[in-house]
């Protein structure tokens, strides 16, 4: 399987940027991982069987849960360190060839600098609680717990500065990254200085700008605001740390897991054969089904990147052999990437309700109108296309489209699992994700039997272990620059500008969707969620906006920027994907972008396709 954090947008800064670590560190580092992966996935489930059909409470158990979400999230960014698959800005590739040897000593170095900073507040923040005494169950530190971090982050910033070297990067550059970790740890022991401030935060931009991760930005960023303020930089570690005490976080990794032990498991393929049956009679029936299942499979393993790299390579063949243009198949391959965001069990709009407060579930509900409305626009446009591609459509056959349907099944049932056992009662959303991955676990390895547990699974937990790593240390530092910000009242100062600029909910609606849009075409989906959602939610709240309307509206938004010019990730991925020039996907991608941009302000102006249908359930 393809992963989706592969930095395509960002090569040749170094030779060693695809050089993977060795096999064995990583791999064990995975099979840890994967121990404790699957206890996340056994706990709940157990209970929630437990306690529907048994009767029998374990109130306890979800509280570990929430503490090994944070051992895989550290323990899975210490992995997306090791594989150099953290995320970054995509427009790293924009730095000129001749200072791509100073951008990647600024990388290591800044990168090295920040994770050995972190390890050392975290250390500090450890030596309080073991001091404290505070436990989990079973009388277990709560120190024990948030070891993880500092260790993790020490490993972390040995790799980011003693990395292997190639004949193109001399080992000195091992040497000057050790030396600005060093530099770090003599600054931070002097006082605050506002002259020294701005210069760290100008290298920290530079090193951000030219590729350096996006956890690495913020962190850094964090820790330097805490420490001219005067207030000691353990703050942001412990800040990170509360991530334990969220209910439905757990829910992000487990749903991460489910999404890529169905890919893994062939469920594309037999999507595909279920879908060209029903949709293979229509004029462009073809597409239509290309666009399907492109929303499905995005659906189920969270990002537009791996529908792009993992299934580009069978669609786009596929469309060209039956007579459409070049530029509509590369166009709607790229487009339909995104098309599933808004749809359960999306992992986007999960993590927009941890970071905005916001119920998922009422998220789920109130994105689908709009969701299939995007996807049916793309379909009309298809359909229009097809119109004039000359070929033989076979006749609708009913008893070939519900055997397709039927063979897909098991696939299209974990949605069913997942969203029905928490509408009706059954489980929790925490729960309810681990019911489905014991689900994804259970058709792919006993029904289809295309996962060995020996040889395939702990490879795929380690994969998803790596994307859910960047997802939730990119979490943990937004979360700690979160908690300047409200210190320092930045939120309540931005609310009051826009406020006495802006009078009208509509006219702040149509600058959000300017905004997002742009900053959605820079911005990976989950760095934008983690650093914007926190700052635009509150402001919504002031226009009286509902707030899982103002979060269709968002995810929407960062959904179309993957298309926006010039620097959309979809664009960059289907560039590298196809071999074709960017400039091409610009004019290929034209057409999705104006009628995916009419939807959205459809979705934006008649908040009824989301708050309706979710007065409608009741929620």
């Amino acid at each position: 399987m393809v992963n989706p954090l592969q930095p395509l947008d960002e090569p040749d800064l170094d030779a060693l940027a695809k050089k993977p670590a060795p096999n064995r560190l990583i791999q064990g580092v995975g099979l840890f991982v994967g121990v404790i992966a699957l206890a996340m996935i056994a706990i709940p489930t157990v209970e929630t069987i437990a306690r529907r059909f048994f009767s029998t409470q374990f109130p306890l158990g979800i509280l570990l849960v929430q503490h090994f979400t944070v051992w895989i999230g550290f323990l899975g960014a210490l992995l997306a360190t090791l594989s150099n698959q953290h995320l970054a800005l995509s427009v790293s590739s924009a730095v000129p060839a001749r200072f791509r040897p100073l951008a990647l000593f600024l990388n290591r170095g800044v990168s090295a600098a920040v994770c050995a900073l972190l390890s050392a507040a975290a250390i500090i923040m450890v030596k309080v609680d073991f001091a404290s005494a505070r436990t989990l169950i079973f009388d277990i530190p709560v120190a024990w717990s948030e070891a993880v971090m500092p260790a993790a982050l020490a490993l972390m910033a040995l790799r980011f500065a003693w990395g292997p070297t190639t004949s193109k990067t001399p080992w000195s550059y091992r040497a000057g990254a050790l030396a600005l970790a060093v530099a770090a740890f003599a600054l931070a022991l002097l006082g605050p200085s506002t002259t020294l401030t701005w210069v760290l935060a100008a290298i920290l931009l530079v090193a951000f700008l030219s590729g350096a991760p996006i956890f690495v930005a913020m962190g850094g960023a964090a820790m330097l605001l805490f420490w001219s303020s005067g207030t000691p930089i353990a703050a942001v570690p412990n800040e990170a740390f509360r991530m334990a005490s969220q209910a439905t976080l757990p829910a992000i990794p487990l749903l991460t897991i489910a999404g890529y032990v169905l890919a893994e498991g062939g469920a594309a393929g037999r999507m595909v054969r279920a879908f060209k049956g029903t949709f293979g009679w229509l004029p462009g029936g073809i597409a239509v089904m290309v666009a399907v299942v492109c929303a499905i499979f995005t659906t189920l393993t969270g990002g537009s990147g791996v529908t792009i790299l993992a299934l580009g390579g069978l669609f786009y063949p596929m469309l060209k052999s039956q007579g459409y243009p070049e530029g509509f198949s590369l166009g709607l391959v790229t487009a339909a990437g995104s098309l599933g965001l808004l749809f359960p069990p999306s992992l986007p709009v999960l993590l927009y309700g941890v970071v905005a407060q916001v119920p998922p579930e009422s998220l789920y509900i109130g994105g689908f109108l709009p969701g299939f409305l995007l996807l049916a626009l793309v379909a009309g446009y298809a359909i229009w296309v097809g119109r004039k591609v000359p070929m033989v459509r076979p006749p609708f056959a009913a008893k070939t489209a519900l055997l397709g349907l039927w063979g897909a099944k098991w696939d299209l049932g974990l949605p069913v699992v997942i969203i029905g056992s928490v509408f009706s009662g059954f489980a929790t959303m925490v729960e309810a994700a681990a019911l489905g991955c014991a689900y994804a676990l259970f058709v792919e390895m006993l029904v289809f039997r295309t996962i060995s547990p020996w040889r395939d699974l702990p490879r795929i937990l380690t994969q998803a272990a790596t994307l859910i790593g960047a997802v939730i240390i990119l979490l943990g530092m937004a979360l700690g620059l979160s908690s300047f910000l409200v210190d320092a009242q930045i939120p309540t100062a931005l609310l009051e500008l826009v406020t006495e600029h802006i009078k009208s909910p509509w006219a702040f609606l149509l600058l959000l969707n300017v905004g997002l849009l742009v900053l959605g075409s820079v911005l990976e989906i989950y760095a934008a969620i983690t650093v914007l959602a926190p700052l635009i939610a509150p402001i919504g709240v002031a226009y009286g906006i509902d707030p899982v309307h103002l979060g269709v509206v968002f995810l929407a938004n960062l959904e179309l920027g993957f298309l926006f010019p010039p620097m959309g990730i979809n664009l960059f991925l289907a560039s590298t994907r196809f071999q074709k020039p960017l400039t091409g996907m610009y004019r290929h991608t034209a057409p999705f972008l104006a009628i995916l941009a009419v939807g959205v302000l459809l979705v934006t102006y008649f908040p009824l396709m989301t708050t309706g249908v979710v007065q409608l359930f009741g929620r």
